[in-house]
């Protein structure tokens, strides 16, 4: 039973403090839409798509209204599509604008999946593959697209990480009217997870259910208020504070989770307790690192303070689900977050910072402004970098950097809605291609071997 307190401090939550569920995102194989070839097989994937996801939307909306709790996203992830069209790879743009277009039809913010996995090397139907992501991410508008370049199994696939570089560059340029906003679709993994309902980097895993519901939380303006009541305490009590905070969250998503799916008749799978801000003033992950003290975040002990962060919310998260899955921490993407915002227009952050902070906190460089004449191999050498954090560190890291065309350091691009604003960042000028170049795999680490 709730009490009248519960009941109040979840209104609470919701009205001053930015609670919501981030997202309700439904998962789809697309495996048996394979066909000969690339228009049946479209075709095949555009009606299961809508047929599986036909009732998500008004669910979704109906629970917001009956239990009061934003649902903001309602998103889908389907299975990696380089494995679809495996026997035509060339032809693969034809079922990403399907999948676009299902998207529209069906009211979904974002639909992910348009991926490859190529941790350990490149088939050639998946260089084919990779070389297509550039104008379908260019052509399509909610169409979101992910690439798995290492893990701690595996290495890091050298040749992939040349080649995303590459791509990035290019998605940029064809999108360069709209500053680059492909990039924002384009996600580089190390460590990847299958079960992820965050956008851009969600794919439907292939050792996943048939379809499954995925539900993202978020709150990181409740974290802030609750620790803004303490501000006396030490570390130990602030980290009890934030674990009892991230239980509460978590609750919430475990309800709606488990409510969509029965109505919907489709599996639970996880919540994903992750931190998720957005560009509002008072929903911000920068902003609680410096309730604990920081002067600024970007500054010496903004590591450690993420550290504490991360680790408080998935102890308390794990113990207010039945199953956790997905990214799980806190998000630090520049552009989406005011705090990361102003710091790194006050100078106050640097990429090299962002990267360090990677190595304690979920995924990795993300949404970060970089100038449009950075070359391909800097790309790729800050790719190997977040790689090389996520395999080492057995997490997934990732890279979502936007080289904004003809814009560098004292500009700044809007992007508007949840991706928000973002001064452009410098980055390092020295030449990485003669070690991008040499390509290869990066072996795994040695405690990797385990059986």
């Amino acid at each position: 039973m709730f009490s009248k307190f519960d009941v109040l401090e979840t209104i609470e939550m919701i009205e001053r403090e930015h609670l919501d569920i981030r997202t309700v995102t439904l998962g789809v194989s697309l495996l048996s839409c394979i066909r000969e070839n690339a228009k049946k097989t479209a075709a095949a994937v555009y009606e299961r798509v809508v047929k599986k996801a036909e009732k998500l939307v008004p669910v979704a909306e109906a629970l917001s209204k009956e239990y009061g709790i934003p649902i903001v996203n309602k998103r889908i992830s389907v299975t990696p599509v380089s494995l679809v069209t495996a026997a035509f790879p060339e032809e693969s743009a034809e079922v990403g604008r399907v999948l676009d277009r299902a998207a529209k039809e069906l009211g979904i913010d974002f639909l992910g999946g348009y991926s490859a996995l190529v941790q350990k090397g490149t088939a050639d139907y998946e260089a084919k593959f990779l070389a297509t992501i550039p104008e379908v991410l260019a052509s399509t508008e909610r169409l979101c697209s992910s690439v798995n370049v290492g893990s701690s199994k595996s290495g890091i696939n050298m040749d992939a990480v040349r080649l995303m570089g590459g791509i990035i560059k290019k998605t940029a340029e064809l999108t360069k009217d709209k500053d680059g906003l492909g990039c924002c679709k384009l996600v580089v993994f190390c460590n990847a997870v299958e079960d992820n309902p965050f956008m851009a980097g969600a794919f439907h895993g292939v050792s996943e259910s048939d379809a499954v519901i995925n539900v993202g939380v978020s709150g990181p303006g409740v974290v802030h208020h609750a620790l803004k009541n303490i501000k006396d305490a030490d570390l130990t009590e602030a980290a009890e504070v934030i674990k009892r905070t991230a239980f509460k969250i978590t609750r919430a998503g475990q309800l709606i989770a488990k409510e969509a799916a029965k109505r919907l008749n489709i599996p639970f799978g996880i919540v994903d307790l992750s931190l998720a801000p957005t560009p509002a003033r008072g929903d911000s992950v920068a902003h609680i690192l410096e309730e604990l003290g920081l002067e600024t975040v970007g500054g010496h002990g903004t590591t450690a303070a993420l550290a504490m962060l991360n680790d408080a919310v998935k102890k308390g998260g794990l113990m207010a689900s039945s199953r956790v899955g997905g990214l799980s921490g806190a998000f630090i993407p520049v552009s989406e977050d005011i705090g990361m915002i102003e710091a790194a227009e006050r100078g106050k952050i640097s990429v090299d910072k962002l990267e360090a902070m990677t190595a304690v906190c979920s995924v990795g460089l993300d949404m970060i402004a970089i100038p449009g004449d950075t070359p391909e191999a800097t790309i790729s050498a800050m790719i190997a970098d977040e790689a090389a954090i996520g395999m080492i560190n057995n997490k997934t890291t990732a890279v979502r950097v936007i080289p904004v065309p003809n814009k560098g350091v004292g500009d700044e691009v809007q992007f508007g809605g949840l991706l928000g604003r973002a001064p452009i960042m410098p980055v390092h000028g020295g030449d990485a291609s003669k070690f991008v170049g040499r390509g290869g795999l990066i072996p795994a680490p040695i405690h990797s071997f385990k059986n």
